[in-house]
């Protein structure tokens, strides 16, 4: 039976990795008044709805998927969710 899941990516610079915009942003708050602000890093979420056959394989393939094409292994690491929706 195939079922559906949500997987949830989250990409972020690993922190070798200048951000430029995490430091724009860092120096926009503080200039707005936030001084408790120290750091601020920008990643992003990427959400698949993916169809298989078991909770194993769906993570199978959104981990392969990450590796491949989501998420660039020189710079950035990512965190996988997985969850059903039916």
């Amino acid at each position: 039976m195939v079922m559906k899941f949500k997987a949830n990516l989250k990409v972020m610079l690993k922190p070798s990795v200048l951000d430029p915009q995490g430091a724009t942003l860092e120096r926009a708050l503080k200039s707005m008044g936030y001084h408790q602000v120290s750091s601020v890093r920008v990643g992003k979420l990427i959400e698949l709805v993916l169809e298989s056959e078991s909770a194993e394989a769906a993570e199978k393939a959104a981990n392969e998927w990450a590796d491949r094409l989501l998420a660039n292994p020189n710079m950035e690491y990512y965190a996988l969710s997985l969850e059903s929706i039916s």
